[in-house]
């Protein structure tokens, strides 16, 4: 076994039994190719069934290093939850890193062509069918996966543990949602406010990363799978027993966070 497949397992070992890893379990990746190859290798041994995929911004001076200003990582199906007129209870892990974030998730449509590796933004946008409001909830077992940057970040599917899927926007393609002011609260506490015009190029934006970023990879998406777009207001990290709630200019979603359980 090679470092980046004892990485990944051991990525996967602690996800698996609801534990923290005190420590990165290997040497952190240098590069993109082996931060994505822990990262394939990782959604080769869970297995799970792909919902969508997260994507987080990689700030400067490190975006023109890596030569990307965002990165992308799997959302798994079991941890999909309808925030739809309820407020679901999201699991973290309790000794590792924790977060919530305020994002708009964008609905694939139609599949893109899987040998396209570049998009322009009415390209991407014609293969979105629906925008929604939601809560991306970032965790990992590694309490530092932040800090050591976006490469770690990569390596454990990008840092994503689950998404709230609240209420559609309707007529989204007119609504100028990406001006909409959205706000996340902790515990009733305003903890970020920010509008998804300044957030790089925009929601759509992302969804055009990732078409070309996942064919590039040989990953193939398919319709009705979710594009979380990225934290507008920021990463917000939050504790067991919180409440998170986002808003949307009228629209709203919100989550309970609880301790992540082993799974079987």
């Amino acid at each position: 076994m090679n470092e980046l497949d004892a990485i990944a397992e051991a990525f996967v070992a602690a996800r698996r039994a609801a534990t923290g890893l005190p420590d990165y379990p290997g040497t952190p990746p240098s590069s993109l190719a082996d931060a994505y190859a822990i990262q394939d290798r990782a959604l080769a041994l869970t297995g799970g069934e792909v919902a969508g995929w997260k994507v987080g911004k990689i700030g400067p001076p490190l975006d023109d290093a890596l030569g990307t200003n965002r990165l992308a990582g799997p959302i798994f199906a079991d941890s999909v939850h309808d925030g739809r007129g309820v407020s679901p209870a999201m699991p973290v892990f309790a000794d590792g890193f924790a977060a919530g974030e305020a994002e708009f998730l964008l609905r694939i449509g139609r599949a893109p062509d899987p040998g396209k590796t570049s998009y322009t933004m009415d390209e991407a946008a014609e293969l979105i069918d629906a925008v929604h409001v939601g809560i991306e909830i970032a965790s990992s077992p590694f309490p530092g996966i932040n800090a050591l940057g976006p490469l770690v970040t990569i390596s454990d599917f990008g840092n994503n543990y689950g998404l709230v899927i609240g209420e559609a926007i309707p007529d989204w393609r007119n609504s100028g949602f990406e001006n909409w002011p959205v706000q996340l609260l902790i515990d009733g506490q305003e903890a970020g406010r920010a509008v998804a015009r300044d957030m790089l190029d925009g929601p759509l934006g992302a969804a055009r990363f990732l078409f070309g970023a996942l064919a590039a990879r040989g990953i193939a998406l398919e319709p009705g799978q979710w594009i979380s777009s990225g934290a507008v207001t920021g990463v917000h990290e939050v504790s067991v027993g919180a409440t998170v709630t986002a808003t949307f200019a009228e629209m709203q979603v919100s989550c309970s966070i609880e301790a992540a359980r082993p799974v079987a």
